[in-house]
């Protein structure tokens, strides 16, 4: 009744709840597909390492669970980095699983068939940790490991390579010994921190929260927590949509822009959840610019990036940590409002009012929704036309599909809805321009989201550059019957570099590359094709592309965005 080393981390991985794997088989690895043929996990073939990561990026943002690559040793394994870079970068849970070369050949320097020197070594900066697989009773501990960190620290990439000889070795532990694995729950935060931020945090009369993609299991308890505290959510990218776009206490904008930094700057206190506090959400132009109050309260399940950017806090699990708030605050009074006539008749003697209730009463000019809309109208003005155009192009899409999901690459469109764009649900905006800033990322993510959930419209958004970074992944859509559309703005390679050089004086070198024949080769994928006439045949040709079976890609051309829509959806 003994079972082969790839035979039970495949059915581990069940226990796991692991439902689909990304790879590409070699000869390295046909005894993880031996075992997999038998399994009831879906095995997807991109046509690329890196599609395999992209892919297992955007199933673990849809899903919530972590996305499983099975690679190759050697060229597998350079391959996908720069797709566990991305998710690295952006705390995504991802389990690559490789093989490496039998013991005796591993980092020989004989030049056997995808030697390298150290392929741990060259794995272990964009991971959580890297493992070797030195003898088949490791595994179940390992793969608890690994789950631990995608359960209950802050989540990323995680890599277990197996040996060769080791892959087909007999486990000396009974088949039946493969039990359902033991879960981690996060930390929770110590009670006596909690009340006294509960404390400052009822005091405070001008709040605000900003909120990371560490905090996205934690909306429920966000909205509840701003509604209580009448503050202000500054959402970061990878957290649009933790609560919807159109909540008045929403701000779905970057805090590197000048109205977001007012907003922020004019508070007394500042709740930070989830957020690392990174230079790509809060400083993207590098002007060193962003003035947090004196009074500044974080929550994180990293302690160490508590320490990084900023000041310490409160160390656990964003959304625990959040209902221990909620009722710490019960002992305190809630914040009462002044009508806005009341604010009028004593506009002048406002400074030295005070309530005679023990409440703090709040000025319409300084509550919440005042302060957001103000917000909000101060971004837009910010925006040059060319990016209010973007923004009503991605307004167009949210608002023509419903519970849409946005997968994005660092293209000019998603440069824009980084800056001011809302979603109405999480993790249905995300894309690789912030952090670690990829290219190639948006098709393949897609492809992940589509998988994920296959009832949801999925939508990619690329440049004409950036996709010929992972042009191959069409095909991939068509091989699991997936109806994805793939926006392709078209302006003629890398332009927004261009505009960097121009801005910068700089002669544009290398930035204007050839573009194939999108139709020609969306035709041969099998695929369906269109080309814009103007920006408002947009939600008419979204919703014949996501009404059929076949996955269709869209162009827009670049001097559609100099014209005004007829009729422009609400921005932000």
């Amino acid at each position: 009744m003994s079972t082969t080393t790839a035979n039970a981390l495949t059915r581990q991985l069940e226990h796991y709840d692991v439902s689909c794997i990304f790879g590409i088989p070699g000869v390295h690895t046909l005894a993880l597909y031996r075992a997999l043929a038998t399994s009831s996990i879906r095995h997807i073939t991109p046509r690329h390492e890196q599609g395999a990561g992209f892919m297992a990026d955007g199933y673990a943002r849809v899903s919530g669970k972590p996305g499983v690559c099975f690679i190759i040793s050697g060229p597998g394994m350079s391959n996908i980095l720069t797709a566990m870079g991305q998710a690295y970068s952006e705390s995504i849970p991802m389990l690559v699983i490789s093989s490496v070369n039998s013991h005796g050949r591993m980092g020989s320097g004989d030049g056997w068939l995808h030697e390298l020197r150290d392929q741990q070594a060259m794995v272990r900066g964009v991971c959580a940790f890297s493992h070797t697989l030195h003898h088949p009773d490791e595994l179940q501990q390992v793969l608890a490991r690994a789950f631990a960190v995608f359960d209950s620290q802050r989540p990323r990439p995680v890599h277990i390579e197996i040996p060769i000889n080791v892959l087909d070795a007999l486990c000396s532990a009974h088949y039946s010994d493969i039990v359902q694995p033991l879960r981690l729950s996060p930390a929770r935060s110590a009670a006596h921190n909690v009340q006294q931020a509960a404390q400052e945090l009822s005091a405070a009369t001008r709040p605000v929260v900003l909120a990371g993609g560490g905090a996205l299991k934690a909306g429920y308890g966000i909205e509840r927590l701003a509604s209580r505290l009448d503050a202000p959510v500054v959402m970061t990218v990878n957290a649009r949509g933790l609560i919807p776009h159109q909540h008045p206490l929403a701000v779905s904008a970057s805090a590197s822009l000048a109205a977001v930094r007012r907003l922020i700057s004019e508070a007394d206190v500042v709740l930070g959840i989830g957020t690392e506090m990174g230079p790509t959400d809060y400083d993207f132009n590098d002007d060193g610019l962003l003035e947090l109050p004196a009074r500044f309260i974080r929550i994180d399940i990293d302690s160490q990036q508590l320490l990084r950017n900023h000041t310490p806090g409160l160390i656990g699990d964003a959304a625990a940590t959040v209902d221990d708030l909620l009722m710490a605050l019960q002992d305190y009074p809630a914040p009462e409002f002044e009508s806005e006539s009341e604010s009028e008749s004593e506009s002048e003697s406002e400074s030295e009012s005070e309530s005679e209730s023990e409440n703090i009463t709040v000025s319409s000019q300084t509550s919440g929704k005042f302060r957001v809309a103000k917000t909000t109208n101060d971004t837009l003005a910010e925006m040059t036309v060319r990016y209010r155009r973007y923004l009503d192009t991605l307004a167009l899409i949210r608002d023509s599909l419903n519970n849409v999901i946005i997968a994005g690459d660092s293209t000019q469109l998603i440069y824009a809805g980084n800056c001011a764009f809302g979603m109405e649900a999480p993790s249905s905006y995300f894309n690789s321009a912030m952090g670690f800033g990829t290219l190639g990322y948006a098709l393949p993510a897609a492809i992940g989201a589509a998988l994920a959930n296959p009832q949801r419209p999925v939508v990619a958004i690329s440049g004409d550059g950036g996709l010929q970074f992972c042009l191959a992944e069409l095909a991939t859509a068509i091989d699991e019957k997936l109806n994805v559309t793939l926006i392709v703005h078209e302006n003629g390679g890398y332009q927004e570099i261009n505009n960097f050089m121009q801005s910068n004086a700089i002669e544009p070198l290398g930035v204007n590359v050839m573009i194939p024949d999108l139709a020609a080769i969306a035709t041969a994928c099998g695929w369906q094709f269109g080309r814009l006439g103007s920006l408002d045949q947009l939600p008419e040709v979204l919703s014949i592309a996501t009404a059929g079976t076949l996955p269709t890609l869209i162009v827009i051309g670049d001097t559609l965005f100099d014209k005004e829509p007829k009729a422009a959806p609400s921005k932000v």
